[in-house]
């Protein structure tokens, strides 16, 4: 006959559990045994360039956006109906203002209004790379709560610093193994960015 592992304290909460909540004792008694065995063990590795989603599941591939959904995404951002009428839109002058070559005749024109105004490309969601944190590769989006894996409806000042210091010590310069400046200071530009938007 075994022994049960557990101490009488252990046991005497399992069974108050267990009362309250109609849950069967051998669950919570397996648990606490896990827990026992394993609390000195330290937790792998997270992957650096992996979200928490693909760290543990293989996202499937999907298609890119063929060049009419690309277009059509972006007449309907900008309400018109082809690319004469999108040139003519004072909204979308406005908008590309900025934008370096800006070439309605090129897919990556196409692409790159897209991913400013509309959204991640299907494909490039969960994307994995160097350059990648959380699955979004941050010199195509500036998309800083996804970066930081905080929810902007609830992440507080503090959450947002406590993010940003997690990463900065990864991609920190001095950080000889896994150091980045151009990603330390895109993190920083993110950073500063959505901590002027809180009060």
């Amino acid at each position: 006959m075994t022994t049960n592992p557990l101490n009488s304290l252990i046991l005497e909460q399992i069974s108050h559990i267990c009362e309250q909540y109609s849950i069967e004792s051998r669950i919570l008694e397996d648990f606490a045994d896990f827990v026992i065995k394993n609390h000195r063990k330290k937790s792998p590795k997270p992957s650096l360039t992996k979200s928490k989603t693909t760290a543990t599941t293989t996202v499937p591939k999907v298609k890119p956006l063929t060049l009419t959904q690309l277009k059509q995404a972006v007449y309907a951002y900008f309400e018109v109906s082809n690319t004469t009428e999108l040139k003519k839109s004072s909204m979308f002058q406005m908008a590309t203002r900025a934008f370096d070559n800006i070439n309605l005749s090129q897919r990556e024109s196409w692409e790159v209004i897209y991913r400013k105004y509309i959204g991640i490309l299907p494909e490039e969601d969960y994307e994995q790379g160097k350059d990648c944190i959380n699955g979004i590769n941050i010199f195509k989006y500036f998309r800083p709560y996804r970066v930081f894996d905080l929810d902007p409806n609830t992440a507080s000042k503090e959450d947002i610093k406590n993010a940003y210091y997690r990463l900065s010590k990864i991609y920190h310069p001095d950080n000889q193994e896994t150091g980045n400046s151009h990603i330390f200071d895109r993190l920083t530009v993110m950073y500063k960015s959505i901590t002027t938007e809180i009060k």
